[in-house]
């Protein structure tokens, strides 16, 4: 088992119960695939150092911010890849990074 960091940034378009719908779909992702959450950093609404087109709702909109999000886990080494997957398709994440963490 490796140590492993998520940075998440999601649409800063979504309210607070959807935000936290979302950061529960990814952690429930993690489990899912033997992952073992250490610690869940919530940095809310910051700028953005450039603006990202996003698509919502068929048009492409450009944001400047975004609610950051970084869970520190433990999973095997296959699952990063698995997990970033089904993060690539999730709508309202505007970046991701899976990082390993040195021991």
């Amino acid at each position: 088992m490796n140590k492993y960091e998520l940075a998440l940034v999601l649409s800063p378009a979504l309210d607070e119960e959807a935000r936290n719908a979302e950061v529960e779909k990814v952690q429930a992702l993690l489990e899912r695939f033997d992952g073992k959450i250490e610690k869940v950093d919530e940095w809310g609404k910051r700028k953005l150092a450039y603006e990202i087109k996003h698509a919502n709702q068929g048009k492409g909109v450009k944001v400047n911010e975004g609610f950051f999000s970084f869970t520190t886990f433990e999973a095997p080494a296959t699952a990063p890849a698995e997990i970033e997957s089904r993060i690539r398709i999730m709508e309202n994440v505007l970046r991701y990074l899976i990082v390993r963490k040195d021991a």
